[in-house]
């Protein structure tokens, strides 16, 4: 019998899963939010492509849409069209990532929550880690939640303060979860944007003539003619309104650790995350991962894209030729048709085929960002040898991945981590390399430019913030890590 299943060479299968992006804006005079906010998660695209939402506010009502897939998937230009006509000075936006089973347009951000201060619409990056105790105590309460998402036990908790007044409200409300946030809020007259105490998910201030941006990341200030104000400190919350932006630190002693895996894989390679250029520390990993794995060979080829500026760096540094090794196909979509029954028994190259013209003969060093699980590390390699390569070096430009993430980002089970289970030299066998090398934790932290403040929980299994280990939750892993 043929086996129908299909082995397609993805590097993006064998990856962290991107978390989530929000956007927010804020201005005085007329400009059409809504579309600005479109092109804002458009830039932001790279950080969730499940579903996608946004909300405006005109100072009376809120309007929102949400709908799954990438942006152009969840909005057409009617949607748009109604978003526009609200005529709103403040609008917030979410481009999600979720794990398998919880791909609902319910799920979807922004979350619109009604108060005694009137709407408020909430997006939110992150993982909080004891939102399930906050909810069933919520519950207990005779509190009903509408969504399987952590980020709406944060909503009701701002809602039940909110006689208070939404600064109080927000303040206490974050005060009693744990975790990692990112989050913008809207409410009729109101931006806020918050980051967690350690400042894990990353969150900047941007302006324009006319008001204030908050977003994910700088690239999406970039793409819409904005200028990088600052990046949100860790423990801080920003009030933008008419009077300005005002900043509330609502814990103090606090440390940024930042996700190491933002410089590493996650965020775009334009963007800056708290003072560091993060194409520059990308190339510096090439660099550093040289000075630590000196090794002869012919050519120096990535996998695409992520694996490219280390792969510069490298080729920079050691003299050797950088050349690309793969041509990719960049018309894949997310939806992908197997091809006739009689290929299904091969590994087919459909998004990477290695060019041949240029490994053919070669003693050739392959270089990503990271490795997972291994197996598209595997087919990498074997496609390589099948083009004709003499010798395949592997070198990751990070440590080994030994540990999941709790603080937003889908990752498998320890057990399907390759770098928890196998000593460096098993790895090169299982992928079949001649010779495998990681980056060292103090390389990478040499790569940031001397600075140590970073969230490596994946890589040594120490966390900014105790998290409900698998062994201690046995139906953590079941459940969905929720933007």
């Amino acid at each position: 019998m043929i086996n129908s299943s299909i082995d397609i060479i993805d590097p993006s299968n064998d990856k962290f899963k991107d978390e989530c992006g929000v956007f927010g804006i804020y201005v005085r005079e007329p400009v059409d939010v809504a579309s600005v906010t479109y092109y804002g998660l458009y830039a932001l695209q790279h950080r969730g492509q499940e579903s996608t939402g946004i909300a405006v506010s005109n100072g009376e009502e809120v309007k929102i849409h949400k709908g799954l897939g990438i942006i152009t998937e969840a909005f057409n230009n009617e949607n748009l069209e109604e978003l526009k006509n609200a005529n709103g000075h403040i609008s917030i936006g979410h481009v999600r990532y979720s794990t398998a089973g919880a791909k609902t347009v319910e799920n979807a951000q922004p979350l619109l929550t009604n108060t005694k201060l009137g709407p408020i619409a909430m997006a939110h990056n992150g993982n909080l880690v004891n939102a399930d105790v906050i909810r069933e105590l919520l519950e207990d309460g005779g509190h009903v939640f509408h969504t399987s998402v952590d980020s709406e036990v944060l909503a009701s908790l701002i809602a039940r303060g909110a006689k208070r007044g939404i600064e109080r409200a927000v303040v206490n409300a974050i005060s009693a979860v744990r975790g990692s946030f990112a989050m913008v809020i809207m409410t009729k007259d109101k931006l806020i944007g918050i980051r967690d105490p350690h400042g894990i998910r990353p969150l900047c201030l941007g302006k324009i003539k006319e008001g204030y941006i908050l977003s994910s990341e700088s690239c999406a200030l970039d793409s819409i003619g904005a200028e990088l104000v600052r990046d949100i400190e860790p423990g801080e919350i920003v009030v933008i309104d008419g009077d300005g932006v005002k900043s509330i630190k609502y814990s103090e002693g606090t440390t940024c650790q930042t996700c190491a895996f933002e410089y590493i894989y996650f965020a775009r390679p334009d963007s800056i995350i708290d003072g560091l250029d993060v194409y520059q520390t990308r190339i510096k990993q090439g660099e550093v991962l040289y000075e630590e794995n000196k090794i002869e060979a012919d050519l120096v080829v990535a996998v695409p894209d992520s694996g490219i500026p280390a792969a510069i760096g490298y080729s920079r540094v050691s003299g050797i030729a950088y050349d690309i090794g793969f041509v990719k196909n960049r018309y894949i979509g997310r939806t992908f048709i197997a091809p006739s029954q009689e290929l299904r028994e091969r590994a087919v190259a459909v998004k990477l085929n290695p060019l041949k013209a240029n490994v053919k003969g070669k003693r050739v060093i392959l270089i990503d960002d990271s490795i997972v699980r291994g197996t598209t590390s595997k087919h990498l390699v074997d496609s390589l040898r099948r083009a004709g390569a003499k010798e395949v070096h592997f070198l990751v430009a990070s440590p080994a991945v030994k540990f999941p993430c709790y603080f937003g980002i889908d990752t498998p089970y320890r057990s399907e981590l390759i770098g928890a289970n196998n000593s460096v030299e098993e790895i090169k066998e299982i992928i079949g390399c001649d010779s495998l090398r990681y980056l060292s934790l103090e390389g990478m932290y040499k790569s940031f430019y001397g600075r140590r403040n970073f969230c490596v929980g994946c890589f040594n299994g120490v966390y900014p913030v105790s998290a409900p280990m698998e062994k201690l939750n046995e139906n953590l892993e079941e459940e969905e890590v929720l933007c």
